[in-house]
């Protein structure tokens, strides 16, 4: 009698594990005409906040990186650029599928900014679609949902993540990951190895576009206290038995997100972006986080002075601000704990929108900014079911009259909508976006020097060197400052000043390659070959593996005329990099200087397939064309 009580036990606690979220078969299928209205509003709505963007440029902040200088990519689709985007942890990332993405994009639109940006929009209106399907799924709240969905696609913040070409990664994966929890939530309601396997794909997918899913299984246990309520109607000592159950069925998923875990920490210290605790404090992190979610939540509210980087403040976080953070997520926290039984969605929103952010929340510094716009894009959606939930239930409770909730919810939406607006319109390039962030925060050297770039880059020389000239006002040894004053001072025609700031970048940072490399190159154009060859073999030993630096070191060996070891540098920089035009082309003419013009062809020949306006590559394929001819 004991044994059948026991295997009865058992019974329900699978069944409690595996209940369907208490949707019945008839409300879990199919769309009704409600819903389609609300789901063509929130499209129309969103493309037109978004649509603009077709018009935009690139920015100089990582696009360079990504798609315009990166030949693997803007070439399109090709079998190398796939090997690659499996096997490279360029720009400090693994995330295979955002390159795929990139490249797929250059091969239907080129280099065109504004159509890759459209892309983004798209991808962000299919999210916000999303985001309403998933909880009308679970919620059957039609408006709640519709509310949710409309914040997600209007608020501010969410701005960097669709209008920056270079964070496709962002919408990318929250696409794949919001598919992952829709085929997770078919999953719950018929149970199947088929379907688990939809679920752990899409997850997948995911974290090929971006590593900031590794907390879906998490979210997924949250789903399962709330709205699928895979633990409802148990005592508390199965409660814990079907808790333990549901953690193993996810067990495949954890380790589908070790592996992320791993990958990404090896890519990040491979690009020597992860900071060390001597540079960032284990108390300086916890702080840093503390105050960024509170900062996350004021901006919630209140979104102004939004910034593409909010620079660490130089006089470090006053502690009254990290106390009075503390207190206020102790005191939410607190709220949504003791509010669980009556109002699960409280604390499923808010535990969706602390655990999401772990990630990226500063507790493993990457970079030196305190928080970013970008970061809030997947967290937002458990902090506005919270809100949106809580808030109508208050105000059913007060007897709110409905039309007045809809005229309060319709007033906060077109307030965000124009604020969104107004936020895309200021990525439309890099010297609107950098002026505004110099703006709207402290002293900002990073933007300070991307603005110079930017400058730099469409030839306006005097206003670039006034910017990174601010650089090194707010710090005299700034590296990037000195060098970027450099190269500006050398388009400028000021050679013997540019030396000067190379050479004081060299004395700031003696082991960093780039500096050595434009003093070799200011120095190559006082025809000072020796002393330029010397400058970038240093460069070369501290870069062993840059493949362009090395071509770099073989152009040095040729101009002094040690055209065999120049050879055997530019094939060794060609191994590792193939799609260097400028190497090809330098290789081609090392060869047709030794008296080789048939082996010297197929290298203009490559250069001009790989840079077709190559300066120079097509003389020098037809002379090498005639010496070749005149030899037979």
């Amino acid at each position: 009698m004991a044994k059948r009580t026991a295997r009865k036990r058992k019974t329900a606690l699978v069944a409690g594990a595996n209940r369907r979220s208490v949707i019945p078969p008839s409300q879990t299928t199919g769309l009704k005409r409600p819903d389609l209205v609300i789901l063509l509003g929130l499209a129309v709505m969103t493309f037109g906040i978004y649509a603009q963007v077709i018009g935009h440029q690139f920015i100089t902040l990582d696009d360079p990186t990504y798609i315009q200088e990166n030949p693997l990519v803007n070439r399109g689709v090709t079998l190398a650029g796939l090997a690659w985007a499996f096997s490279t942890f360029h720009a400090t990332n693994w995330h295979p599928l955002t390159w795929i993405s990139h490249m797929i994009d250059c091969q239907l639109f080129g280099t065109n900014a504004g159509r890759h940006l459209l892309v983004n929009a798209l991808i962000h209106l299919a999210n916000t679609l999303l985001v309403f399907w998933f909880l009308l799924r679970t919620t059957h709240a039609r408006w709640l949902s519709a509310l949710v969905a409309a914040l997600f696609a209007l608020h501010p913040l969410h701005v960097e993540s669709v209008a920056w070409a270079s964070e496709r990664k962002d919408t990318l994966s929250t696409f794949l990951g919001l598919l992952s929890l829709i085929a997770y939530v078919r999953y719950t309601e018929a149970p199947s190895i088929g379907r688990y396997a939809w679920v752990a794909i899409t997850l997948g997918l995911g974290l090929l576009a971006k590593p900031m899913l590794v907390t879906w299984p998490l979210v997924m246990l949250l789903l399962d206290y709330w709205p699928l309520r895979r633990l409802q109607g148990l005592n508390t000592r199965d409660q814990l038995a079907v808790l333990r159950n549901l953690v193993l069925e996810k067990l495949p998923l954890f380790a589908l997100v070790a592996a992320s875990v791993i990958i990404t920490f090896i890519a990040q210290s491979h690009g020597g972006a992860v900071r060390t605790f001597a540079a960032a404090p284990i108390a300086f992190r916890f702080s840093n986080a503390l105050v960024s979610y509170a900062k996350y939540l004021l901006l919630t509210v209140w979104p102004h002075n939004l910034a593409v980087y909010y620079p660490l403040a130089p006089t470090g976080i006053p502690a009254w601000q990290t106390i009075g953070a503390a207190f206020l997520l102790i005191a939410i926290t607190a709220l949504c704990f003791f509010q669980r039984r009556i109002r699960p969605y409280l604390i499923v929103g808010w535990l969706w929108f602390l655990g999401t952010l772990v990630p990226v929340i500063g507790l493993v510094q990457v970079g030196g900014q305190t928080m970013a716009d970008r970061y809030f894009y997947i967290p937002s959606i458990g902090l506005f079911i919270a809100l949106v939930f809580g808030l109508a239930d208050i105000a059913k409770r007060w007897r709110v009259a409905p039309s007045l909730s809809a005229g309060i919810a319709g007033g906060v939406l077109l307030i965000l909508a124009t604020l969104t607006n107004a936020q895309v319109q200021r990525w439309r390039d890099s010297f609107t976006l950098f002026e505004h962030t110099l703006a709207v925060t402290p002293p900002n050297i990073q933007i300070e020097r991307n603005l110079g770039l930017a400058l730099g880059g469409s030839g306006r020389y005097d206003q670039a060197a006034a910017h990174f000239g601010k650089t090194l006002q707010i710090d005299p040894n700034f590296y990037d400052g000195l060098v970027g004053m450099g190269v500006t001072r050398e388009f400028q025609g000021r050679l013997p000043e540019a030396i000067d700031y190379f050479q004081a970048a060299i004395r700031s940072h003696p082991d960093a390659p780039t500096a050595h490399v434009q003093l070799g190159r200011a120095l190559w154009k006082q025809n000072r070959d020796q002393a330029a060859l010397e400058e970038i073999r240093r460069a070369s030993q501290l870069a062993p593996k840059d493949a362009d630096i090395q071509a770099d070191f073989a152009l040095a060996l040729e101009l002094v005329g040690r055209i065999s070891e120049a050879i055997e540098q530019f094939h060794e920089a060609l191994r590792r990099n193939p799609n260097n035009a400028e190497a090809h082309a330098n290789l081609g003419l090392a060869l047709l200087a030794s008296g080789k013009p048939q082996e010297s062809i197929p290298e203009f020949e490559m250069a001009l397939r790989l840079k077709p306006e190559l300066t120079g590559a097509a003389d020098n394929l037809r002379r090498a064309q005639a010496q070749l001819g005149s030899q037979k």
